[in-house]
């Protein structure tokens, strides 16, 4: 990733060496700089992210047939982005060219993952989209990482993938699955890969979410045109506009914002592992929640990638 730019006002990366030891040699005490709360604090913004999406995802199926795939998006958006606007008023002066830069594919990213991945569910199930959506992180773990132990974690985790792509879908597999539904899915899991790659910039780039701002915004003017030619005056329904709203706090601000954060102070590779935890996620929220049946083989892939994730974890340095 490229350095930030020289500014004052740009918080500093986040990240840390390797972890310190105190002049005897004891280990870090919890929440000393590089000890536990360092290490784990960012796992646990990733995991609420999960939750939140999650829970913004139950709330979008009931708007999809007043607005529609694309009107989801739309309004989903462009929430997010006038609530980020309204609270972060960001400023647009003092960036360079590749600042902008950046925060503009960061936008582009985040309208594709979005799009593409409405446009999936629009036509396969929820569970089997979540995890042929994830492999993206998945293969940017295994691309992007230079150690070694980074692949072991990251073929674990795809393994349970795997084994939960029958979660919801009647089986095991994916043959069973509208074919251009599973294309949306792979193809917003690239965009996912991206969204990780440059929001990891943007937050080194721009101050406290103020890129998240930006970007939010370059993602609702792009998908403003698609949702209003697929929805029309559908999006202007008082009802339809609260809902959405609320998949909006659910769904973008309060999960980017975290991820945000988290990328400042993980690796993009170790994120990249941890989003597998979004299958699982999405298969406990629907056992506990919806009732949903949960299989033995469903337990043992969601096993598979906590442990995948958990190794990741503890073989991050700093």
């Amino acid at each position: 990733m490229p350095a930030p730019s020289a500014s004052p006002t740009k918080p500093p990366t986040g990240t840390t060496s390797s972890a310190t030891t105190s002049p005897k040699g004891a280990p870090d005490a919890p929440n000393a700089p590089g000890g536990l709360r360092d290490r784990f604090g960012p796992v646990a913004l990733v995991v609420a992210a999960g939750v939140s999406v999650q829970f913004g995802a139950a709330l979008a199926v009931m708007i999809m047939p007043r607005a529609g795939a694309a009107g989801v998006v739309t309004l989903r958006l462009a929430a997010a982005a006038l609530v980020l606007l309204a609270v972060c008023r960001p400023k647009v002066r003092g960036y360079t060219r590749a600042d902008w830069g950046t925060v503009v594919a960061f936008g582009v990213a985040m309208a594709g993952m979005n799009g593409l991945f409405y446009q999936s569910i629009d036509r396969i199930p929820l569970g089997p989209a979540v995890t042929l959506e994830v492999l993206g992180p998945l293969a940017l773990s295994v691309i992007a990482s230079r150690r070694l132990v980074n692949l072991l974690w990251a073929g674990l985790a795809l393994g349970g993938v795997v084994l939960l792509s029958g979660h919801g879908g009647g089986g095991l597999g994916f043959g069973s699955l509208d074919p251009l539904g599973a294309a949306f899915a792979v193809g917003a899991g690239a965009m996912w890969a991206a969204y990780i790659v440059f929001s990891a910039r943007t937050g080194r780039r721009f101050p406290q979410a103020d890129g998240l701002a930006l970007a939010m915004a370059v993602a609702a003017v792009l998908s403003l045109p698609l949702g209003i030619a697929q929805s029309g005056s559908a999006l202007l329904v008082p009802s339809t506009l609260a809902l959405g709203l609320g998949v909006a706090v659910l769904s973008s601000v309060l999960p980017y914002t975290l991820e945000l954060l988290a990328l400042r102070r993980l690796p993009a590779p170790t994120f990249a592992i941890l989003m597998s935890l979004e299958p699982a996620i999405a298969a406990t929220a629907g056992f506990l929640v919806l009732h949903q049946a949960m299989s033995a083989l469903d337990a043992v892939a969601i096993a598979l990638v906590i442990a995948a994730s958990m190794g990741a974890v503890r073989a991050q340095r700093g």
